[in-house]
């Protein structure tokens, strides 16, 4: 494993983190997805993530309604806290009490103290926003997270997915009042979507901001052939299938024959090229993907492989996933 520095904050992570959205079992309802596994089957890709020498974990309040967050906590309390980097998230209702979503300061304060609970844990290392809350000033969200770092409840703050002119407000916003800054940005890009190029990335880039994106292969789409499907696929499919995602994925298909290589290491090895890239959020329930994911992290990719995989790149539309 590899390791750098999560934006500028001096704290390692591993080059590639644990997305958790997968944790969960059984359960029933929106936050529950039907590909999650249940906690033994999860601990045992956190145990060989941490063998692997992951050290950094991704997860959500939200993701199976808190189970993401109970089944990550139960597996590390078997560590040494102070080795792992945890993130975790809020945004999304958790239920049908509108103060369980969003970005108020009555939602940011219950909803870290419940995850703090549900992970064990009396502080988080990265407490991110999930989303832009239209409906709450950023200077509450930003005062609310400030007053818990000083609390000692969370190390950083970070944001995910939204339109750049947002992230350079709250950047903005946190230096005029002397506030703490996002440290990281969890935002959209792959080799399929990647209109965070032209602006979100540059922006992460000047405030020495960690990038740390989502669904580095789209889904899955970039795991495998195209013509090929799964449950995951099924539900994200239709976002990226196009005759240029086609293209793109057909080469990384050559380009993964060639190598004598996964195609699934291929696309991350193609992330992992870019500067301005931390750690890719790579989610997985399986130990056999899990481990032919880290092997990504040895793979170099030359400036023609990465021309080659870039060519048919087309500007698509701009979107904020809600």
């Amino acid at each position: 494993m590899e390791y750098t520095t999560l934006g500028d904050t001096g704290t390692t992570v591993s080059r590639i983190g644990l997305g958790c959205m997968g944790f969960g079992g059984s359960g029933s309802g929106k936050l529950f997805a039907p590909w999650t596994v249940d906690e033994e089957q999860a601990t045992e890709v956190i145990d060989r993530a941490i063998e692997l020498g992951i050290n950094f974990f991704d997860t959500a309040n939200f993701y199976s309604a808190g189970g993401s967050e109970k089944i990550l906590g139960n597996a590390l309390s078997e560590y040494e806290r102070d080795e792992q980097v945890v993130a975790t998230k809020t945004f999304i209702p958790m239920n049908d009490d509108p103060n369980s979503g969003g970005l108020s300061r009555k939602t940011i304060e219950q909803e870290l103290d419940h995850s703090l609970d549900r992970l064990g844990m009396e502080s988080v290392d990265l407490y991110q926003i999930a989303r832009w809350d239209h409906d709450t000033s950023i200077e509450q969200t930003l005062k609310a997270l400030d007053d818990a770092v000083r609390r000692g409840k969370i190390r950083y703050v970070g944001a995910s997915s939204m339109w750049a002119h947002q992230f350079a407000e709250a950047l903005y916003t946190s230096d005029r009042l002397g506030l703490e800054r996002f440290v990281t940005m969890q935002n959209h890009y792959n080799l399929v979507y990647r209109e965070e190029e032209g602006e979100m990335n540059p922006l992460a880039r000047k405030e020495n901001v960690g990038l740390i994106p989502w669904s580095p292969l789209a889904g899955g789409y970039l795991a495998r052939p195209h013509e090929e499907t799964d449950e995951m696929r099924d539900m994200t499919v239709d976002q990226y299938d196009s005759p240029q995602a086609r293209e793109i994925n057909e080469r990384v298909q050559e380009l993964a024959n060639d190598r004598g290589v996964s195609m699934a290491q291929i696309g991350l090895a193609w992330q992992l090229s870019k500067e301005d890239v931390t750690a890719p959020i790579y989610g997985t329930t399986s130990v056999e993907h899990l481990e032919d994911a880290v092997e990504a992290v040895e793979l170099d990719l030359s400036e023609s492989d990465v021309d080659y995989l870039e060519e048919p790149y087309e500007p698509v539309e701009a979107y904020i996933l809600v």
